[in-house]
């Protein structure tokens, strides 16, 4: 994959990407109740690892970020599938919905759905599935 020997781009590359980082945990945890949710945030994150990719290399890119990208793909299926699955235990259609509140020591009143654990597989899901077919056609030239 091409490497940059920009330094304004590597320089603006850490701090664009730590902004990505940040806005894809936000599109994560608010998208099951308002626009966002795994997918998006999955696609924002992986744009932020291209990113990285572009700017530094794949040898200091890995070492930061030690990643099979591939073992991502089936782990975000099974969470995914597994939260649908989990509504049969308790007799309710598939991929139902519910939602709890528990009180946290520092946050207080915190929700808990099981949409959101949903929105993580499909993130975590997304995630693998972009950067690997990138990273694939990066490294067939």
């Amino acid at each position: 994959m091409y490497k940059s020997n920009d330094l304004i781009l590597r320089t603006t590359t850490s701090l664009i990407a730590f902004i990505l980082f940040g806005f894809a945990i936000y599109l994560l945890l608010a998208g099951h109740n308002a626009p966002g949710g795994g997918f998006v945030g999955g696609l924002v994150t992986s744009g932020a690892i291209l990113l990285m990719y572009m700017s530094y290399g794949i040898e200091a890119v890995d070492k930061v970020l030690p990643i099979n990208y591939r073992k991502l793909i089936p782990l975000g299926l099974l969470i995914a599938l597994s939260t649908g699955i989990g509504s049969f235990v308790f007799h309710v259609p598939f991929l139902s919905h519910t939602y709890g509140y528990f009180h946290l020591p520092i946050f207080g009143e915190v929700e808990l759905a099981t949409a959101m654990i949903f929105d993580f597989g499909v993130f975590v899901t997304v995630l693998g599935v972009t950067v690997t077919i990138i990273l694939t056609i990066a490294n067939d030239r």
